[in-house]
This record gives structure tokens, C-alpha cells and sequence, in this order.
């Protein structure tokens, strides 16, 4: 397969990479890492007349902490979010996806708002994002603004960002003491593998053990990352037990909506989620309880 014809416009700043997007509307696209577009555009998944690469703009990269929020900027590898000492330390949830994510040479050009961006259902950060309450940061030239990723996401390859915004980074607040998180996946094989399904659960403890709030989130059975809404309300104001972890993933399993494809059957879907969401909510509350010693 051979990449198709299209003009390459190298970007150094946020407003020229914003005014080509405005200037060339949907025949542009947006270059990053390219461990996605590229690969897209030799399948004929999209297409495109013009490339519009941002990987020069310094200010997208790295990750700040100010005590109690991390912004990763959207150029960020998978490879530096995964070595942040920040990120071990204060915000260990999120390596439950980078380091299952692809293999070690695709985690080194893949960036956090490709993956973001590109909004296919099967990717490993958005779920346990979601469940750790992030939002992403839109910039545009009339100022930046923050929505909550729950909302980012309104179709499979398609999101709320207008055709002047750019991604610029993704914004993480710290959890508070009794607060835990976790991310499971199941994959064909290790290495390069994408999801088959997922789930995360972001879980905060009351003082008297009880379950005060919970968001489950599934990936990859369904178009968009899903809040499995009715069992999240199951697990609040709750007491942990197995118990209550089967029943809430159980219903989890009742609100995906998977398709069937080479990779597996609807109903082998639903029988991952029922599985993976009790082990994601496991270890979100084993982290909570943690937290709270």
C-alpha cells in the first residue's frame, strides 16, 4: 500500500496550523505521531489533500503538574506519559493503558491526542481517562477551551472538535484520598494487538467504606468509550464486596453494544465486558482503599 498524493504543510505555531485547518476545511487533516493517519490513508479509511503537521509546536509537549491538576500536552508520547515519574507517583492508573498499548516503537511516535483524536472505538486511553474525570483542552483562536472527554466523543472517528479547534492537550485533576482507578483490557495476542474489549472504573471510598461514587467505563463494544451508567449506580453507597462487583458487571455486559467482527462475536463481547468490568472495579477499590491508609 502507498501513501496518496497530498500536500504537506509543516506547522510551528498554533495559529498557522489553525488557519490552514480553516483555509482547507475537511480535505485536511491533522499529523501528529502519524501511528494512525498514516496508516488510514494507505487503507483508504479517509482521505485527505492536505496534511497539516503540528509536531514542531514545542508548546504541545511534555506534561505539567500544579498540585492538583496534570496537563500532558497533545504531542506527548505514549513512551514519556509511560516514563513520567508524575504520572508513577500521582496519576499510576493511566499506565494500565500505555503500557498495554501497541508495541515499543509505535508507543514511541503515538501520541496521547492522536489517540484521543482519532476516536476509534478500540483505543486505551480514553476509558480510564474518563474514568479518572479528564478533560481535553480545544484551542482555537478565539481562546482554549475544556470539555469533559465523556463528551468528547460523538461517533466512531468523529468528535466534538470544530474544524478551527486543535487538540491541545488533555487535562487530569488528582484524585482525593480514598479515590482509586484501573484499566483492563483483552487483547488476541500480546505486542501489537488492539482491544477486543476493555473496561475501566474510577471508584471513590466514603469514610465508612461505603462506595460514594463509581464510573465504569467500557471500550471497545460500543461506537463510542461508554459510561455503563446503570452499573455505576449499583455500586454507589455500597459496601465492596465480589458480590457487588459481579452484579454491577453484569450489568455493564447488559448496557455494551458490541458488534461482531474478525476479531470476535458480540456475544463473546459481552461475556469479556461481564469479566473484565469486575476486575477493573477490583482493583479501582484494592487502589481506593490504598489511598486511604
Amino acid at each position: 500500500m502507498y501513501l496518496p498524493a497530498a500536500e504537506l504543510h509543516q506547522t510551528t505555531t498554533l495559529s498557522e496550523a489553525s488557519a490552514l485547518l480553516q483555509r482547507y476545511g475537511p480535505s485536511a487533516r491533522l499529523l501528529a505521531g502519524g501511528t494512525d493517519l498514516l496508516v488510514d490513508l494507505k487503507a483508504k479509511r479517509v482521505e485527505a489533500d492536505h496534511i497539516i503537521s503540528i509536531n514542531r509546536i514545542e508548546g504541545l509537549k511534555g506534561l505539567v503538574f500544579d498540585d492538583t491538576t496534570l496537563r500532558i500536552g497533545a504531542l506527548t508520547t505514549i513512551t514519556a506519559l509511560d516514563e513520567s515519574a508524575v504520572v508513577r507517583e500521582r496519576f499510576s492508573p493511566i499506565l494500565d493503558a500505555t503500557q498495554c498499548m501497541a508495541v515499543r516503537q509505535v508507543r514511541n511516535l503515538a501520541t496521547v491526542g492522536g489517540n484521543l483524536a482519532s476516536a476509534v472505538p478500540c483505543a486505551d486511553l480514553p476509558p480510564i481517562l474518563i474514568a479518572l474525570n479528564a478533560s481535553v483542552a480545544l484551542w482555537s483562536d478565539t481562546g482554549e477551551r475544556l470539555l469533559p472527554l465523556n463528551e468528547f466523543f460523538i461517533g466512531p472517528r468523529r468528535t466534538a472538535r470544530s474544524e478551527s479547534e486543535i487538540l491541545s492537550g488533555v487535562v487530569v485533576p488528582e484524585g482525593s484520598p480514598g479515590f482509586g482507578a484501573a484499566y483492563i483490557r483483552f487483547g488476541l495476542r500480546e505486542g501489537n494487538a488492539i482491544a477486543v474489549a476493555a473496561a475501566a472504573a474510577g471508584v471513590q471510598l466514603a469514610t465508612d467504606g461505603t462506595i460514594d461514587d463509581a464510573r465504569l467505563v467500557l471500550g471497545a463494544v460500543s461506537p463510542i468509550p461508554k459510561i455503563a451508567t446503570a452499573a455505576s449506580q449499583i455500586l454507589i453507597g455500597a459496601k465492596p464486596t465480589p458480590e457487588l462487583f459481579t452484579d454491577a458487571a453484569h450489568r455493564a455486559a447488559e448496557e455494551s453494544d458490541p458488534i461482531s467482527d474478525v476479531r470476535g462475536t458480540a456475544t463473546f463481547r459481552r461475556e469479556l465486558v461481564s469479566v473484565l468490568a469486575a476486575r477493573a472495579i477490583t482493583k479501582a477499590c484494592q487502589r481506593a482503599q490504598e489511598t486511604t491508609r
